[in-house]
């Protein structure tokens, strides 16, 4: 049995989970997923390095919206 992605749940539909929400834990589907890029320093300061490849998160939309402007500077 798959997982079902919660707010597909809530409006009466029937999907596939494909992700995880990193804040809340609630499974959602491609079309609920949000993804965040996290940015990676490496080193020390005064020799500090962004590196290329940043970090995926995936977030539902609800923490997506509520979190953002409170937590990070983007």
């Amino acid at each position: 049995m798959m997982t079902k992605c919660y707010d597909c749940m809530e409006e009466g539909k029937d999907s596939e989970a494909v992700a995880v929400c990193i804040v809340c834990g609630k499974a959602v589907c491609m079309d609920h997923a949000k993804e965040l890029i996290l940015p990676v320093s490496v080193g020390k300061p005064p020799e500090v390095k962004r590196l290329h490849n940043a970090l995926p998160r995936i977030m539902c939309e609800y923490c997506f919206s509520n979190t953002l402007p409170d937590g990070f500077c983007v």
